[in-house]
């Protein structure tokens, strides 16, 4: 009998730990002594907006969320690049406005990022124009605005007071960790740069679990994946993606996105069907949309 074993990610906690969920188990993936190969990279991050002439950061990740030293980044206008030794990279946006792709040497995929001119992203101050409402707490989130630091370090993001890590970054958008040590629910995010503070905003962070039938997975197999959502008992978005679309299938298309049930027990569901023998992986997300941040203790 064809059998397949369940393995579901939720992405992506980076550097300190990659949440992998085999079965029930949680498995947490630190970052310990020797970094992961640069072979292994897979995922290119970059900060949605860069602006003509300044700095940025870009980081790559393994597949399992991990940032990896020594993984060469090409762009469209001919520039490569190689990350250092956190994963991230520093480089100089084209003075040329316009789409910028970038890519993972060897990999298939691109990325883009939208080069503004000076006047487009003009900043007399840091303020912080848009974010999501809901956001993951082993995933990464954007924010945008004016007044950020290309220099991804120079930029001190903290969430309920403990420091976010910073993974990309340009003068005008951010794409952020929450900290491993925060606790679902809504709170206060402050943000500073060099000498720049912004006005602090009120988000709210879910931490997503699952509860499924762990034995084998017969070929043909029908099997429900629960998601359980705790930290907000509004309806929230979640998208799925078949990894291994061989072993496989993902009832609702590749990606598939279900709506939570809201409420104290607030949960979604997906369904698979296996396929094939061997172990198939999923990626489960929370979709949020950005919007105007609300002010702090909202």
């Amino acid at each position: 009998m064809n059998t397949a074993t369940i393995v579901v990610m939720f992405f992506t906690r980076v550097t300190a730990v990659a949440a992998l969920l085999c079965g029930l188990t949680v498995v947490a993936a630190a970052h310990q002594g020797a970094a992961p190969a640069a072979a292994g990279a897979r995922i290119l991050l970059m900060p949605r907006h860069i602006v003509s002439g300044e700095r940025a950061t870009l980081a790559v990740l393994d597949v399992n969320g991990r940032l990896t030293p020594g993984a060469n980044v090409t762009f469209s206008n001919g520039d490569h690049l190689k990350t250092d030794a956190t994963g991230r990279a520093l480089f100089v946006a084209p003075l040329t406005p316009g789409v910028l792709f970038g890519a993972i040497e060897g990999r298939a995929g691109r990325v883009t990022s939208v080069v503004l001119t000076p006047t487009e992203a003009g900043a007399a101050g840091m303020e912080v124009l848009g974010v999501p409402r809901v956001a993951s707490l082993a995933d990464r989130f954007d924010i945008y605005g004016r007044g950020f630091c290309g220099d991804a370090d120079a930029n001190h993001v903290t969430i309920g007071g403990r420091a976010a890590l910073v993974l990309a970054s340009s003068p005008v958008s951010l794409v952020v960790l929450p900290p491993p040590e925060a606790e679902p629910g809504a709170t206060d995010v402050a943000m500073s740069c060099a000498k720049h503070e912004a006005a602090p905003f009120r988000m709210t962070f879910v931490e997503l679990s699952l509860e499924a039938n762990s034995s084998p997975l017969a070929h043909g197999e029908h099997r429900v994946l629960t998601v359980k959502v705790r930290g907000s008992t509004a309806k929230l978005l979640l998208e799925a993606r078949d990894l291994a679309p061989d072993v496989a299938d993902l009832i609702g298309g590749n990606p598939a996105k279900q709506a939570s049930s809201g409420g104290a027990e607030n949960s979604a569901k997906f369904e698979v069907i296996g396929k094939t023998k061997g172990s198939f992986l999923i990626s489960i997300r929370l979709a949020s949309a950005s919007g105007k941040p609300l002010a702090a203790g909202q």
